[in-house]
């Protein structure tokens, strides 16, 4: 790890795309910063121990730091809380989210299957399965925050694809599932407003953000299988367009 140069740093690592975020947001904003990727930084590594974090992406000053996983934290650690947007109403986030689901369904039977083990790019610690299943991990952990109360979704969200998920086939049956269990969900909520409280590892939060931060996060994992199918040529049956992802606080980088 690089001698401190600014007052800020980011801990971060390549393929993530809240990482990706946070650095964009602090980029914008004009604030410097410096740049620990912990994949490579074993110094940066260990500093992210002595801090306590038990998760990436982080922002700290000192001794202190927030998570990224909500902007809006961020935010209030650099004091910059004019710079956090309104966000879209829960029914425009989950309609959103169901194409997003159904187009990644669409699209993941086309990855090569002599391909899906495969690290997606070299510099990126991900292969097709990873990337692919991590769509759907992000509405599992999201499902069992809303409604079994889990407070670390990352045990869900952020660990290797399991066992039975070995073949695109077996994502996509998994993928279809969850699916179906999400607009369970939505269809039973009875309060959709979606202000209800939800206390996460970082902090409580609005169910709102969490939901939106759900959204974006598999609209960026299947906007990365869109570009990598496209760029081999492979037509595809069905595509994000930019209406789609408008008004997501997205990533304007694909990778880092």
């Amino acid at each position: 790890m690089q001698a401190t140069s600014h007052e800020f740093s980011v801990f971060w690592q390549p393929g993530c795309s809240s990482c990706v975020r946070v650095k964009e947001f602090l980029t914008r904003l004009e604030i410097p910063f410096n740049s620990v990727n912990v994949l490579s930084d074993s110094e940066g590594r260990n500093e992210l121990r002595r801090l306590g974090a038990r998760s990436f992406p982080i922002v700290s000053r000192g001794d202190a730091f927030t998570y990224a996983q909500s902007i809006e934290d961020v935010a209030r650690f650099i004091g910059r809380m004019d710079a956090v947007t309104d966000r879209l109403p829960p029914d425009v986030l989950f309609t959103k989210w169901t194409k997003v689901l159904r187009v990644a369904l669409a699209i993941i039977p086309l990855i090569r299957d002599d391909e899906f083990n495969m690290s997606v790019l070299p510099h990126v610690p991900r292969t097709y399965r990873d990337l692919s299943y991590h769509i759907f991990q992000v509405v599992d952990a999201f499902l069992q925050t809303v409604q079994e109360g889990l407070e670390d979704w990352t045990v869900v969200a952020n660990v290797p694809p399991p066992e039975r998920i070995q073949k695109k086939e077996d994502t996509v049956n998994e993928g279809q599932e969850l699916a179906k269990k999400l607009q369970l969900w939505w269809l039973s909520l009875e309060d959709k407003s979606c202000q209800q409280s939800l206390k996460l590892f970082y902090g409580e939060h609005p169910m709102h953000q969490f939901l939106e931060r759900s959204t974006w996060h598999s609209a960026q994992h299947t906007r990365q299988i869109i570009a990598l199918l496209s760029d081999k040529g492979i037509e595809l049956p069905a595509k994000l367009d930019a209406d789609d992802y408008a008004g997501l606080p997205m990533p304007k980088n694909l990778w880092e």
